[in-house]
């Protein structure tokens, strides 16, 4: 689970999902299953809150992340500050994933 204050993109749960070009599908199961997961810490790459939410989800998934503590400047997250970087799976290379990968885009 992503951690209270913190985000991440579509991509980079699906990623961990281990199917990284499912990034749209992590966006259908978010809102299938949104009650139950914490939805509004998933952004899109680019640091902003779902565009394709209707007004008042995004509004809504803005506040809940202020109220963590996640700062907006000019309508986005500052990723490289905010955003969740999980620890490396056990086996992984010296920089965290296969491959030494560890950016969750």
């Amino acid at each position: 689970s992503i951690p209270e204050g913190r985000v991440l993109s579509y991509g980079g749960v699906a990623i961990l999902a281990g199917n990284p070009r499912a990034a749209r599908g992590v966006g259908s199961v978010l809102n299938a299953h949104g009650a139950e997961v914490p939805w509004w810490r998933v952004v899109n790459g680019s640091g902003r809150v779902a565009p394709a939410r209707p007004r008042h989800a995004a509004l809504l998934q803005r506040s809940l992340l202020e109220a963590e503590g996640v700062r907006f400047v000019a309508d986005r997250i500052d990723l490289d500050r905010f955003a969740w970087v999980p620890p490396p799976p056990r086996g992984a290379g010296p920089r965290g994933v296969e491959g030494g990968h560890t950016a969750l885009s």
